[in-house]
């Protein structure tokens, strides 16, 4: 949700200083006032009824004592009836109060659970806005503690802290105006006592915000480690990292626990502190309200007014030491909220594109678009192509068929603006060809592919596609004509079949299967329990890596798109399978411009053009045979692979 108008984005310096800034509290009401206007004014209704029905309460025990006790017990009569009349209309009272507190508190979860569900959608819509760099800079795990932790100090705040801190207000006003109405001498002496309260409980309050705020940050950065951790917990064990990683894990523990401690230990000595002063001002009121009817003979404090207004002071000390005691909840649930809306304003992935692809039929030169039924239904008919679609300015529309014709200019790139990590990249990728870069780890192989996805943009040059500037097309268009298989395979929690639809949510059951033929994965599926309806958890566990990375492949060939992207497709699969895989990767390449990241020279020798890049330099490009007759870096590559095999 975008904040306010007159808001400004959140960031960490502005949390330290100020946990609840105006911006803050602005973004949460915009939430709670968005939708439940209605449910809260019932809320509000509420309070208010069990407010004034506690104050009445407490003031009636003054006509209780004076109007029926007293008098009961100076004529010593046995007539009791007035006085149960009138404690059963104290107990009806009471009643409405009971009932009020009841509604509100149901309508108030209703409220919270309904809020943090819309917060959670916020912040998982704009999550999914997010440049790569976003996630390739931040820890998953603190990502993951925005939805946990953070989302449930704001359940807390708005369920129960947000009810008291306006139930105590209302009832600090309306119990103020019982006791001047009561007895005004003795409101001066509660008076003079609460200020003393309101003193300390700044002072000590100031000091614990800064440290939740701390401890929800040590918490995000604890939940970080810990997911790396359980995600490399292979790696820790082969390089018997145990000791170490509990060393880290220990420090950052540590300072979780001193973070949390500090911060409770001003939090848990407020309250004690505000029981304390409350405590002694109810004797205080007692011995002066005493002093003034006996000693100064004030006519208008008599037994009753004391009684009352001991129950009055009861009532206006305990709502203070409330608001004491949930602003320490209020405080770190707007630490928590500081740290969602600070996702929520990281700037959002850009997209300037206006060319789209669509679906076309062909007849000659001429396209005509059609609906993405339509070509579904004529899938393997050459009739029906990809195309590009151009919006021009005097509203005509041209359309261009997809070749797949890949070019990059002159293109420099650097991830952080400081260190450069390709240098003047030009190459040309024909409509069919197969384009392979070949080099050592950190050459920029990689880098080339996601900036033809547009996963990062390029800081000098151009990159086209079917002579069109990349920049102009749609990113979910150009990079659904990408199809891509990565190195590090991710299955999602679901059926194989669903597994591969994912690559075309509109994919029949019989095209999965068609895929996963091509892709050579048929055979393992149909062996598993369920077959393609076998549930797969956990980044796909139960199976192996070869298997999950013939998934992937399985999931590229559903998506039929025009450019494949393999990056180390088969590295995680043994030199047996690569052969039977190679024949369907070949099926799957047919016809496609395709750029292959590799190590094993053997599965680019094929290609139409080989790239060799060093330090982000391409150093060597032509086919197999001219750059072994070249004698140069692949060269020696090729003959060092040779050797050691």
């Amino acid at each position: 949700m975008p904040p306010p108008r007159g808001a400004r984005p959140m960031n960490r310096e502005d949390l330290k200083k100020n946990p609840i800034s105006k911006d803050l509290i602005k973004r949460l009401l915009s939430y709670l006032t968005g939708k439940y206007k209605f449910l809260l004014g019932i809320v509000f209704l509420c309070i208010i009824i069990a407010s004034v029905t506690s104050v009445l309460g407490s003031m009636f025990i003054r006509n209780l004592i004076d109007d029926y006790i007293k008098p009961l017990l100076v004529d010593n009569s046995n007539d009791f009836s007035g006085l149960l009349s009138w404690i059963k209309m104290v107990a009806v009272l009471f009643g409405f109060g009971v009932l009020a507190n009841f509604f509100q508190g149901q309508i108030m979860l209703v409220i919270a659970n309904s809020v943090l569900q819309n917060v959670r959608d916020d912040m998982f819509k704009h999550m999914q806005t997010l440049p790569i760099k976003y996630f390739d800079t931040h820890s998953h795990g603190d990502v993951m503690s925005h939805y946990t932790n953070d989302v449930d100090t704001l359940r807390q705040m708005i369920s129960q802290s947000f009810p008291s801190m306006v139930s105590s207000a209302i009832t600090i006003i309306a119990t103020l105006v019982g006791m001047i109405v009561t007895s005004w001498h003795l409101t001066i002496v509660v008076l003079a006592g609460t200020f003393a309260m309101i003193i300390l409980m700044g002072k000590i309050g100031g000091k614990s915000a800064t440290f939740f705020v701390k401890q929800q940050a040590s918490l995000g950065d604890v939940n970080g480690y810990i997911e790396e951790m359980v995600n490399g917990q292979k790696v820790v064990k082969v390089f018997t990292y145990e000791d170490r990683a509990k060393e880290t894990f220990d420090t950052k523990n540590e300072d979780l626990c001193q973070n949390a401690t500090k911060a409770n230990i001003f939090a848990n000595i407020l309250m004690p502190i505000m029981g304390n002063i409350g405590n002694v001002l109810y004797v205080l009121v007692a011995f002066i309200g005493g002093f003034l009817a006996i000693q100064c003979g004030v006519s208008a404090i008599s037994i009753g007014v004391i009684a009352s207004f001991l129950q009055l002071t009861k009532a206006f000390v305990m709502p203070v030491s409330q608001v004491s005691q949930q602003m320490n909840a209020i405080i770190m649930a707007m630490a928590g909220a500081g740290r969602i809306f600070k996702l929520m304003d990281e700037k959002p992935e850009t997209d300037d594109g206006y060319v789209t692809l669509v679906h076309c039929k062909k007849n000659g030169e001429e396209l005509t678009e059609v609906s993405e039924d339509e070509a579904m239904q004529h899938k393997h008919s050459n009739e029906y192509v990809w195309a590009w679609k151009h919006p021009h300015g005097d509203g005509t529309l041209t359309y261009t068929e997809v070749r797949g014709d890949v070019r990059l200019f002159d293109v420099d790139f650097s991830y952080d603006g400081k260190k450069q990590v390709l240098y003047d990249v030009s190459l040309y990728a024909k409509p069919g060809q197969k384009i392979a870069f070949v080099g050592a780890t950190g050459a920029g192989k990689t880098t080339i592919t996601n900036l033809i996805n547009r996963f990062y943009d390029i800081a000098d040059g151009k990159i086209r596609y079917d002579d069109i500037n990349i920049n102009k097309i749609k990113k979910a268009d150009l990079r659904h004509s990408l199809g891509i298989v990565l190195q590090d395979t991710n299955l999602f929690t679901g059926s194989v079949m669903d597994n591969i639809r994912y690559g075309n949510l509109k994919a029949t059951d019989e095209e999965c299967i068609e895929a996963a033929k091509l892709a050579n994965a048929h055979d393992f599926i149909s062996k598993l329990p369920q077959g393609y309806d076998t549930v797969l958890t956990s980044n796909g566990a139960e199976l192996s890596q070869g298997q999950r990375q013939l998934i992937a492949i399985a999931r590229a060939a559903v998506a039929d798109p025009p450019v494949m992207i393999l990056d180390e497709a088969t590295s995680s699969i043994d030199t047996r399978t690569e052969a039977i895989v190679q024949r369907g990767m070949d099926a799957l390449m047919e016809n496609r411009t395709v750029f292959v990241i590799a190590h094993r020279l053997s599965t680019v020798q094929n290609s139409k053009a080989i790239m060799v890049l060093e330090n982000g330099h391409i150093i060597e490009r032509g086919d197999h045979e001219s750059l072994i007759a070249d004698k140069g870096k692949y060269y020696q590559l090729y003959t060092g692979a040779f050797e050691l095999e």
